[in-house]
């Protein structure tokens, strides 16, 4: 079992080098290579593998996912002005942003001083 857990280690930091989110790296391991749960086969979930291999990523994916669905929205008004259901989505959207946030820093995962902010959003995903 420890052999087997080695090598889906291995597998997670080779398809995160490869650019792939660790939500996409459970679904190529589950796919390809028959790795139903990587948690029961390491003991450690997919972030934990990668903090460990030094490839944390700034940002949570989740958060991140919402952060681009923001700036999608924020072109798209820049273009329909009077698009006032994307507006209320946006508004939505943000304040998911913010209550996400607000547990990430709790748990540690952001620093204490992270903000969202509209005008800075797509810095952060940089």
């Amino acid at each position: 079992m420890a052999e087997e857990g080695r090598e889906v280690e291995e597998l997670v930091l080779k398809l995160a080098r490869e650019g792939h989110p660790p939500s996409r790296i459970g679904i190529l391991l589950r796919d390809l290579h028959g790795v139903g749960s990587v948690k029961k086969a390491t003991g450690k979930s997919i972030t934990q593998i990668l903090e460990e291999g030094g490839m944390r990523r700034p940002l949570p994916e989740d958060l991140a996912n919402l952060i681009r669905r923001a700036l999608r929205m924020q072109r798209h008004l820049e273009k329909n002005r009077k698009d006032k259901v994307t507006r209320r989505s946006l508004e939505i959207t943000e304040q998911r942003i913010r209550k996400l946030a607000r547990y990430y820093v709790r748990t540690g995962k952001l620093p204490k001083d992270w903000r969202y902010e509209r005008e800075r959003a797509a810095l952060l995903l940089r």
